[in-house]
């Protein structure tokens, strides 16, 4: 009992401390969006030398790597048996369904179709938000979240053509997944530091990722190309473990409403990493729509909840 007290007592008091600077936190908020922003692009290049399956795996693995060391080196206490259950809905929707469901849109999806779950996935994570954890933003809040949602399904919408294929299936599954890990994970950063939330979330499912990866490296074809092996060593370290942790430190520091509205620029962010890194093309609407979403996230930021 005692060594449960004291390793929630302990984050608790950083946790306060991170939450008494805001400005520092939306800093970090926005950090997360950004690494976020990369993922499509990155698994894109990932799918270009790794089946989805391994991709997905393999991934998780190297993340779950990474974080069981850094648990290991800060000699971090197992969480206590009360927020397991929690870990574990971080664990299924932001390192196994997200991951899963995008990697197979993105077999027949472009990433600027793909960047229609991000656009919505504010909104999303709001309303998952209000259920879980009793958050009521104000109706400014909501209005400025739902126009730029709005804005950003268009613009997206409008790239791809709007038709509703298997990968928009994927798509809308994941965004559902990844806003309950993302609600779930904002809550659990108020008790315990953002990077051991995700970090014990990815722990919890090495056993699984792990068979899975021997198994999906065994069935599917193996390609190693600069772009294959950056993109899942992106995916593992910049996606699947430091992004979230920046993320989560900057739910905990602003409240998850709020730093889930930063997540309206995503969707523009990965638009410019697919021109930049994969050839893409964009219209003419994209700098109208980053403007429109600046517009968005400001309002959003300044309504109180």
């Amino acid at each position: 009992m005692r060594a449960e007290s004291s390793a929630t007592d302990a984050p608790r008091i950083a946790v306060t401390t991170e939450r008494d600077r805001p400005g520092f936190g939306t800093l970090q908020a926005a950090l997360g969006v950004i690494a976020f922003s990369l993922t499509f692009p990155a698994t894109a290049w990932g799918l270009e030398g790794f089946g989805p399956w391994s991709l997905v795996a393999v991934r998780s693995v190297l993340a779950a790597v990474i974080a069981g060391g850094a648990l290991l080196a800060s000699r971090v206490p197992p969480p206590a048996r009360r927020h397991w259950p929690g870990l574990a809905v971080v664990a299924a929707g932001v390192v196994l369904g997200f991951p899963l469901l995008t990697t197979l849109a993105l077999r027949t999806s472009t990433t600027a179709h793909a960047a229609v779950v991000v656009g919505l996935l504010p909104l999303t994570t709001a309303l998952f938000s209000a259920l879980r954890v009793g958050s009521r933003p104000s109706r400014t809040f909501w209005t400025a979240a739902l126009a730029g949602a709005a804005a950003v399904l268009l613009f997206t919408v409008r790239q791809s053509g709007g038709a509703l294929t298997t990968a928009d299936m994927y798509l809308f599954a994941a965004l559902l997944v990844c806003a309950a890990g993302y609600t779930e994970g904002g809550r659990l950063a108020r008790i315990m530091p953002g990077w051991q939330v995700i970090g014990w979330a990815l722990v919890l499912c090495l056993p699984l990722t792990a068979v899975v990866a021997a198994l999906a490296l065994a069935q599917e074809p193996v390609r190693f190309t600069a772009h294959s092996v950056a993109g899942l060593l992106w995916v593992a370290a910049g996606s699947q473990f430091l992004g979230l942790v920046v993320w989560y430190r900057g739910m905990a520091a602003i409240g998850i409403p709020k730093a889930s509205q930063l997540q309206l620029a995503q969707p523009l962010l990965t638009l410019v990493w697919s021109v930049l890194l994969l050839g893409e093309h964009l219209t003419v609407a994209a700098p109208l729509t980053a403007a429109a979403v600046l517009v968005c996230i400001a309002v959003t930021q300044r309504a109180r909840g």
